[in-house]
């Protein structure tokens, strides 16, 4: 294994087993830790090494840690996988190696998830909990998946970013991660404006506009233009509830439960 990221934050497992040491040393204590199990280390940081995530990594805002889950295998081909007990298509991550791999990160911050197609719907108040946390610990699965034993006896969290199939868990790992990223101080200009963006407020956002105010024949609002500020974030409001009532009904119901509970609150 190779260690290709001390620039950037980025540290991946080494043929020991061993988590190499970021040598910056100058470099500010991260926000926020992201530790990576998985079967394909070379896949990270990936599209995370470019724009605001890949400027806050360089920058020590968050840190990048990647483990190799088959350094873990214990006989001389390297197996990490066997067939799924009772038969069945494809191959299981076997308990003993994803454990041993787990144990190794211990000390490593934050609460482990587990991706999956059968975990929790990963959703804006999720996001904002993991960034409040030091870190996450993420197991990528592979082939059928991971056995449900090691999931359970570590207590992992199972989380998913959508009903489909993907080929493994790193790209699950990169959006969540990306998500988490971008809610921590320093990597956004302004506070402001991932609070305004879409389920930051329980909404969708409304439709966006950009010069020039007339394209194609086709005009932009006129209220957007008017400088009217109050009347600006009135329209606003008004079409990212349109919106989200008409593209999204699920999130508009839940967002008149969110209303009604603040109310009674108040």
């Amino acid at each position: 294994m190779h260690d290709n990221g001390n620039d950037s934050g980025h540290d991946s497992g080494n043929d020991s087993g061993q988590i190499a040491a970021d040598s910056a040393s100058s470099r500010p204590q991260a926000l926020w830790q992201a530790t990576v199990l998985t079967l394909f280390p070379e896949m990270f940081p990936g599209p995370l090494g470019a724009s605001l995530a890949g400027k806050s990594l360089k920058d020590g805002i968050w840190a990048l840690k990647t483990l190799d889950i088959r350094q873990f295998a214990s006989d001389k081909h390297r197996t990490v996988d066997d067939t799924p007990l009772g038969g069945g298509v494809g191959m299981v991550l076997k308990p003993d190696v994803v454990a041993a791999a787990l144990d190794h990160v211990a000390e490593a911050p934050g609460p482990r998830i587990y991706l999956t197609p059968r975990g929790r719907p990963l959703d804006q108040p999720l996001v904002r909990e993991l960034a409040q946390a030091e870190g996450t610990v993420f197991l990528c699965g592979r082939y059928e998946g991971v056995d449900q034993r090691v999931i359970d006896a570590a207590g992992m969290m199972e989380v998913s970013i959508g009903d489909y199939i993907l080929s493994g868990g790193e790209m699950a790992a990169l959006t969540v991660i990306d998500a988490v990223v971008r809610l921590l101080p320093g990597v956004i200009g302004k506070e402001a404006s991932h609070r305004e963006e879409s389920f930051e407020t329980g909404l969708l956002e409304p439709a966006l506009y950009t010069q020039p105010r007339d394209w194609n024949g086709i005009q932009a609002p006129e209220i957007l233009a008017s400088g009217h500020h109050r009347k600006i974030a009135e329209w606003r409001q008004a079409e990212a509830e349109r919106e989200t009532q008409t593209r999204r009904p699920d999130l508009w119901q839940r967002y008149l439960q969110t209303q009604v509970s603040g109310s009674k609150k108040q």
